[in-house]
């Protein structure tokens, strides 16, 4: 009795933490370049217990199972769609790929969301102001900044006619997204499990490209998450039903009277 209370709690701690991820994502439906994450379970450790075959007089054994707890937290990098937003210094990711931010402790970062601007020193920064990393210089005068597919950066300055070339946006990979770690606004960091970052030019192979005057939405699909919620909180109310079960066999043996 008292197992099976233990195996009901540790189903309700994990679809806990399973709701709470689902409603983070439904929350950040319309977080541009937000990746929904997902809940992945495993059972816990098994004991033996010894029995006999009252027919046969033979000992046997069987498996105990502890319950259930949370694996992981993965994050999901599929695309999410494009949405059109026709401002020069919103650049979408199509494919693999991540802006690289220098933050101000001097670490990197990697990001999708690709609503840039350009600081008071004229070099390209994310929307929180780190800049992309290799740094590149916007023209004091420039009027007209163009951006192609392969990430290469132009600029028009008054009294030139030909567009000043700025630079070239890189683009980071990794071997396994899902090993990296989310810091919040957007931004990730390599680990372990990632791996270290491999750098190139969009376009190139494993690598996506970018395009000007877009911006990636969130890769949440509303009703998948409406679905997984109802599911978790199902999957909540029978362990609630299997503790609740217990004690009440526990209650109505401590009442038995001789």
């Amino acid at each position: 009795m008292l197992d099976s209370l233990y195996v009901s709690a540790t189903g309700m701690q994990a679809q806990q933490l399973n709701v709470d991820t689902v409603a983070n994502n439904l929350a950040n439906v319309n977080t541009t370049s937000y990746k929904r994450s997902r809940v992945a379970f495993e059972d816990l450790l098994y004991r033996e217990l010894g029995r006999r075959n009252a027919l046969l007089g033979e000992a046997s054994a069987a498996r105990f199972g502890a319950g259930v707890a949370v694996a992981d937290t993965a994050k999901l990098f599929s695309d999410g769609a494009l949405q059109q937003t026709g401002q020069p210094l919103d650049v979408a990711i199509q494919g693999a790929g991540f802006f690289e931010v220098l933050l101000p402790d001097g670490s990197r970062a990697f990001t999708r969301s690709g609503t840039l601007q350009v600081t008071p020193e004229r070099l390209l920064a994310d929307a929180d102001g780190h800049v992309i990393s290799p740094s590149l210089e916007i023209p004091q005068d420039a009027t007209d900044i163009q951006i192609d597919q392969t990430g290469h950066v132009t600029a028009t300055v008054p009294g030139q006619s030909n567009p000043a070339e700025v630079g070239q946006i890189e683009l980071a990979r990794f071997v396994n997204p899902a090993g990296l770690t989310p810091i919040g606004n957007n931004l990730y960091t390599a680990t372990d499990k990632s791996g270290d970052p491999l750098t190139g030019k969009p376009g190139e192979e494993g690598f996506g490209t970018v395009s000007q005057g877009f911006l990636e939405a969130s890769n949440v699909k509303l009703i998948d998450e409406l679905v997984g919620l109802v599911l978790a909180q199902r999957g909540f109310e029978a362990n609630a039903r299997a503790a609740q079960a217990s004690d009440e066999l526990l209650s109505l043996i401590n009442n038995l009277r001789r």
